[in-house]
């Protein structure tokens, strides 16, 4: 299994819950959609960036083949203009 985690920030003119919420109206539902995708959480952060996205993978592959699903590029279009900067980290379990 693989996690995949980023952290978001977002620009300072973004309107911060309208594009948290975006995120997971858009994201959430890719679950059951994307071949390997079993888990997605999107939520806001108290303390750093504006939000998190977690997910799990069932594999390294299932990973690198949501990267460009057409799903996965279309849910981010729905938030990702208001992102100033992100971080990723993956790892296996």
């Amino acid at each position: 299994m693989v996690k995949h985690i980023i952290l978001f920030t977002l620009k300072e003119d973004a309107d911060k819950p309208a594009v948290i919420a975006a995120a997971q109206a858009a994201l959430l539902p890719l679950v059951g959609q994307i071949p390997g995708l079993t888990r997605m959480e999107v939520k806001p952060c108290f303390c750093g960036p504006d939000f998190v996205l977690y997910s799990e993978f069932d594999s390294r592959e299932a990973l690198n083949g949501y990267a460009d699903h057409p799903l996965h590029v279309e849910a981010k279009s729905h938030f990702f203009p208001w992102v100033a900067s992100r971080m990723p980290a993956d790892y296996e379990v």
